[in-house]
């Protein structure tokens, strides 16, 4: 029996993503699917799954690299206000997407504990902290997965409601840390959780040269990038456990460790793989086996506690709505916050916690996952529902032009309005008299002093090229547009010197020289007319695109389904350039140069550049 178990679990997490697929269910999260499905196999239905010693070490196994996969889906660079990327509400006011995920987060906090206190004075579930804990949580995978969807990721409104289920992801863990020493009667050694934080801390500093080491020299049958990342994970669980925290902490701080590494993609791809191919399901299909809903029913007080818990779930995320109608639009902030409503990866390994404490009874804790699970299908159904795609949100990326002449004037009319939001500034009067008219959005300027560039907007695009007709301007505006964060900048400069030249190389500042620029183009004439005719076509394009989208890595030029309609010219792979050729295999990060019609090549460059 113990053996068809295995077996039955195994080919479950095989079949059920590929009977969503077939029939398109992708509102519901895998995760939930298994769940259920594990209700159905397990006690609860045909019995035909029972918990064996292999299932449930695989399942241990399982929440563990659950932790430490979420703590590497955490984006430090969010944290930093200088890579916040900033947008315009609807009344006009600056958005700042870290104080306002921290202010709904607030408003969570606050509101969690209200409805525990209201659960403990009904009767209904006593313990306060714990209750608090699971209302205030937020599941991080879902909500990326949801926003990754809408390609929503980069814009304001999306990183407000990542950065917010960031918050509810690490601040109920710590809470639940605090919780389950206090409870677990070890209290007084609480302060020794400093030094789980102190042995990261450690890890970190000792492991980022050796990683960058044996991410040069891992081959295939080392896959030393892969091994560094488990003893991260067992060197670290090890230390909560021996300290008397919980394992799912350090699990989730190894996460974090891996994440400030910098892994390559290719890494991340197989830690995902590796946890997502099979221990993770083996969690989520074993969780749903261990409900017994027949105990559940027959229980008055515990089946009157699964409604209030769905209602409360929700309710806990209303001030994450009452907090983002103040800056987006109402119908996508109350599809945000129902969004954060969903509560799932940190609320199976809680109430583990809570059960090995004996702080919760079994029939309370599948009221929990139920409401838990129930909330997972809705919420995400909602969000979709009800987010109407603003175009600001469908802007790819934010230029600010300085300096309106026949040069820029032009090029922000040819920049592609699906990929580009341009905006230009000029500190000539006479300019903005003549281009004011011909140009959408050109703002005036009265100097260029870093208060004035920064007051009108000019640091907060994506893209900043400083084309002023003096050099010595557009040196100045690059300097402070990268001192200020700025992603790239691009200057233009008649004569470069040496030294300047040296030190943008150095900053990562990129110059563009007419001069250079028209000899290359005389050049491609000559040399590569093929070449040329495509850079100046207007029918088609030539385009570069990093290749972020995973659902076309490891896979041949060949076998992709639009090949045939653009043209592959080259494939920049690190530091080296390649010919492809129709086997030649996509690797995470690859740069594809390739060209085709422009409703083509933009359908296929947003395909390949979706994260």
């Amino acid at each position: 029996m113990a053996q068809l178990s295995l077996f039955l679990v195994v080919l479950l997490a095989l079949v059920i993503p590929i009977f969503m697929a077939r029939f398109q269910i992708s509102n519901v999260p895998t995760a939930v699917a298994e769940i259920i499905v594990g209700i159905v196999m397990g006690s609860s239905g045909f019995n035909l799954i029972t918990s064996t010693h292999d299932l449930t070490f695989l399942s241990n196994l399982g929440v563990i690299l659950l932790m430490f996969l979420s703590g590497m889906e955490i984006d430090f660079d969010l944290l930093q206000r200088k890579n916040n990327p900033k947008g315009k509400s609807q009344a006009g006011k600056t958005v700042d997407p870290l104080k306002t995920a921290i202010t709904a987060f607030i408003g969570i906090v606050v509101m969690a504990f209200v409805l525990a206190y209201i659960l403990r004075f009904t009767g209904l579930f006593s313990e306060v902290m714990l209750a608090a804990i699971i209302l205030m949580t937020v599941a991080l995978g879902v909500v990326i997965a949801t926003l990754k969807e809408k390609n929503i990721l980069g814009r304001p409104i999306g990183q407000t409601i990542l950065l917010t289920a960031v918050l509810g992801e690490v601040i109920p863990l710590l809470l639940l840390t605090i919780y389950a020493s206090v409870n677990g009667g070890n209290a007084e050694q609480l302060w020794l959780i400093i030094l789980l934080f102190a042995a990261a801390i450690f890890l970190l500093r000792r492991f980022k040269q050796p990683y960058l080491w044996f991410a040069k020299i891992t081959k295939a049958t080392t896959q030393l990038d892969i091994r560094l990342a488990f003893f991260l994970i067992f060197a670290l669980v090890t230390v909560a456990e021996r300290v008397g925290a919980e394992n799912i902490l350090g699990a989730f701080l190894a996460g974090m460790v891996m994440k400030l590494l910098e892994p390559s993609e290719a890494t991340k791809d197989k830690l995902t793989s590796i946890g997502y191919g099979f221990f993770i399901p083996i969690f989520f299909i074993m969780t749903g086996v261990g409900l017994n809903l027949r105990s559940l029913f027959a229980h008055p007080s515990s089946l009157m506690l699964l409604p209030v818990l769905v209602i409360f779930l929700f309710i806990a995320k209303a001030p994450v709505v009452l907090t983002y109608m103040r800056y987006f639009q109402k119908k996508n902030a109350f599809a945000g916050g129902f969004l954060t409503a969903t509560t799932i990866t940190i609320v199976l390994p809680t109430l583990q916690v809570a059960r090995k404490l004996h702080a919760i009874t079994s029939t309370q804790s599948d009221a929990f996952i139920l409401a838990a699970v129930i909330v997972c299908i809705l919420s995400p159904i909602v969000f979709n529902s009800n987010f109407v795609l603003l175009p600001e949100d469908k802007i790819k990326e934010k230029v600010a032009i300085v300096g309106a002449n026949a040069v820029t004037v032009p090029v922000a009319h040819d920049l592609h309005a699906n990929w580009y939001s341009v905006k230009m500034f000029t500190d000539k009067k006479n300019q903005y008299k003549t281009y004011d008219s011909r140009v959408e959005n050109l703002t005036f300027l009265p100097n260029l002093d870093e208060e004035t560039l920064e007051k009108g907007g000019v640091f907060d695009g994506d893209i900043v090229v400083a084309a002023n007709r003096a050099d010595e301007d557009n040196i100045k505006i690059a300097r402070m547009a990268k001192e200020k964060g700025v992603n790239r900048v691009i200057a233009r400069l008649s004569e470069v010197d040496s030294k300047t030249l040296t030190e943008f190389n150095e900053k990562g500042i990129e110059v563009f020289n007419s001069t250079n620029v028209h000899a290359a183009l005389m050049r491609a004439m000559i040399e590569s007319p093929t070449v040329y005719r495509i850079m100046t076509n207007t029918k088609n394009i030539l385009y570069s695109v990093k290749v972020k989208n995973t659902h076309y890595t490891g896979r041949q030029l060949m076998d992709l389904e639009f090949i045939d309609q653009i043209t592959v010219s080259r494939i920049k792979r690190g530091d080296e350039w390649l010919i492809p050729r129709g086997a030649t295999e996509i690797e995470p990060e690859d740069i594809l140069v390739f060209s085709g019609e422009f409703k083509v090549a933009d359908r296929v460059r947003d395909l390949l550049s979706k994260e």
